[in-house]
């Protein structure tokens, strides 16, 4: 059954789903050779495995990389290695609950709820200038400017300054596929440095004259007399530019790939926009981005009656997840009116994506801003994938309006 899970196959990235059923369709677990995974296909137990805490996104709080049995990283990857450690995202207790709550402390609710606004102004000037030229490339000229925009405005990265903002992302999150490339790596690493470096002189500013901006809030958060490590403010403004974006622009252009073949869905979300939020949802669910997350075996592990010891490696299908029959009704279908839809889109746990409530209001802004002013929009062909699998979306999306 392993032979239809080929992650590096452009006809599989296409379209990754018959594998899924075909794996789920085989058993609970399956060891995958070619990474050294066991991967975990179905909804159940990518829910219970992302909640269960004898697994971890690092392994480092409790072992050395000798005692788990594992290469440390090369030296030459060290700035990657080094910003992506100090994230929240691949870090455990005692590090991640001290560090998610300082964070908290700056990146509220009502911080999310305050710039609701300005993604709302930011998604319909996009919107507008590319109705008036009468469409184009959705992703570049919509959907991968509005996060970046949103990101950068929340961090107070200036205007002049934020066109690398999107290429350093880019490369780092390279680093995130399957086996990656030592040309990859090189590219991660560069781009960590230059990337640290700028936040490091952004802060630096910030501490003689604060702003109003997430930076500042991050250099005044305390708690009990704690706050954040510079190392950790900088992981973690860099964690939020490539979680947040990532996920928005692929959702965003996968959505409308998914909604342009599905015409009557389309048609009856134009004709009820209220309807927009259960929509998001269901696109989320439908076509993710995200469609492979990691996790080391702290402790021993059963799953379907095969042990998983300590230091073996599982993958998270959220992708078959989101597909499960035994989860969800009619999985293969769009189904936009969907009301029980768990998805793990935004994981579950201690590491439930930070950044949802932002990534949301994104998504509904953009989304809606096109449907009102774009009600006639099609695709004028159908767009290629890139060729990464984990983190999953197209090359373009060319439309007209």
């Amino acid at each position: 059954m392993h032979v239809s899970f080929d992650p590096w196959s452009p006809a599989f990235v296409a379209d990754p789903y018959p594998a899924y059923a075909a794996l789920r369709a085989a058993g609970r677990v399956h060891w995958f050779e070619p990474t050294g995974q066991w991967l975990i296909p179905h909804h159940s137990d990518v829910s219970a495995l992302l909640r269960d805490r004898s697994l971890g996104r690092t392994y480092l709080h409790r072992f050395t990389h000798e005692e788990f049995g594992r290469t440390p990283p090369p030296a030459a990857h060290e700035p990657f290695t080094t910003l992506n450690g100090q994230g929240l995202l691949d870090l455990e207790a005692p590090d991640h609950p001290r560090i998610r709550r300082l964070v908290s402390k700056a990146f509220t609710p009502r911080t999310v709820e305050n710039l609701a606004p300005t993604v709302r102004r930011l998604a319909a000037g996009l919107v507008d200038a590319f109705v008036a030229k009468g469409g184009g490339d959705l992703l570049a000229e919509v959907a991968e400017p509005l996060p970046v925009a949103v990101i950068a405005e929340m961090l107070g990265v200036p205007e002049e300054d934020r066109g690398p903002l999107r290429p350093w992302s880019a490369a780092i999150c390279g680093m995130y596929e399957l086996n990656p490339s030592e040309e990859t790596a090189k590219a991660a690493v560069r781009a960590s440095e230059e990337f640290s470096a700028y936040l490091r002189g952004l802060i630096a500013e910030r501490r003689t004259a604060p702003g109003d901006d997430l930076i500042s809030a991050l250099i005044a958060a305390h708690d009990d007399g704690e706050r954040l490590t510079e190392q950790e403010m900088v992981s973690t403004c860099v964690l939020l530019l490539n979680a947040g974006h990532e996920a928005t622009v692929n959702t965003t252009v996968n959505g409308w790939r998914s909604l342009f073949h599905h015409p009557e869905q389309l048609a009856a979300l134009r004709a009820a926009p209220a309807s927009l939020p259960t929509a998001v949802e269901e696109l989320l669910r439908y076509d993710n981005p995200l469609q492979l997350f990691e996790r080391w075996v702290l402790d021993d592990i059963e799953v379907d009656g095969q042990v998983i010891g300590r230091g073996a490696e599982v993958a998270l299908l959220f992708g078959s997840a989101n597909r499960d029959p035994e989860r969800f009704a009619e999985p293969d279908r769009l189904d936009l009116s969907r009301v029980d839809n768990p998805h793990v889109s935004f994981g579950a746990g201690i590491h439930y994506c930070l950044g949802a409530p932002l990534a949301r209001i994104e998504l509904e802004a953009s989304f809606g801003e096109l449907l009102r002013k774009a009600p006639a929009m099609r695709m004028v062909a159908e767009p290629e994938w890139q060729p990464g699998y984990v983190i999953r979306g197209l090359k373009e999306l060319v439309v007209e309006v």
